[in-house]
């Protein structure tokens, strides 16, 4: 009896899996479907501002490039659009398997990671990217006709922004092993040369292979991990603060 009911209840867990798998799905692919209908001119002349400001054209080598770029830009929006829905969907499934506590630091992560990917995205779109491109496009490449082509770009732009918005979720995880005593700042601080290096090392596997796009990579990593280190050092006061005053109360009470 008991092993029925623990598989009807596994069962019932998939069923509700998929359910939020393909409102997901079907959330994204309406959205995209709208994005491209409607959208998709206004949305592709704004993320060509950066090459387009520099008087660079782009081209299409393709019959169907051109079609397929505004696609694959339009899917990337109809899954930005989407993501609250889709966030919504996943908390409704996970939340009754957590527990108070959980839930409360689920409250706060995955609104703050989404912040987060967004800063770190607007930050390269609008300040690294015209730099990158302005480097890579005109200053190294001066006395050579550049002829880029909308999918290389689109590529071009993506290996930009995602690393961003991945690195700056540094301060978040930091944050996390904090509170769950993984890590202490003191640790942070001793091996700050270790992290340089390591930072430099990640900075050129998620970056296009050049010295320009490493450094404008791995300079705001370095910045967020001192925030990081900082950000651990006022959480561990508040937590020693906390234990001395929950001390001193227990002392001041009155033996039973």
């Amino acid at each position: 009896m008991n092993n029925m009911e623990k598989t009807m209840t596994l069962v019932e867990h998939l069923e509700d899996l998929r359910r939020v798998l393909l409102k997901s799905v079907y959330a994204i692919i309406i959205s995209t479907v709208i994005i491209y209908g409607f959208f998709r001119e206004q949305l592709f002349n704004l993320i060509i501002i950066p090459v387009t400001q520099l008087g660079l054209p782009l081209i299409a080598t393709a019959a169907t490039e051109a079609f397929i770029t505004k696609l694959k830009v339009s899917a990337m929006a109809g899954l930005i659009v989407s993501l609250p829905w889709i966030i919504l969907q996943v908390w409704g499934f996970i939340l009754p398997a957590l527990y108070p506590k959980e839930r409360r630091y689920l409250y706060i992560l995955v609104p703050a990671s989404i912040i987060l990917f967004a800063g770190g995205a607007l930050f390269a779109y609008f300040t690294v990217l015209p730099i990158a491109i302005r480097f890579l496009l005109i200053t190294s490449a001066e006395g050579v006709a550049v002829m880029l082509t909308v999918s290389r770009y689109l590529g071009f732009l993506i290996s930009f922004l995602l690393p961003f918005g991945i690195v700056f979720q540094m301060p978040l995880v930091v944050f996390f092993l904090t509170r769950t005593g993984v890590i202490e700042a003191t640790s942070l601080a001793r091996y700050r040369r270790l992290a340089i290096l390591l930072i430099f090392v990640v900075a050129a596997i998620l970056t296009p292979p050049d010295v320009i796009s490493q450094l404008l990579l791995a300079g705001p990593m370095l910045l967020l991990y001192e925030i990081s280190i900082l950000i651990a050092r006022v959480f561990r006061r508040r937590e020693t603060e906390a234990v001395i005053t929950e001390e001193i109360t227990d002392c001041n009470q009155p033996g039973d």
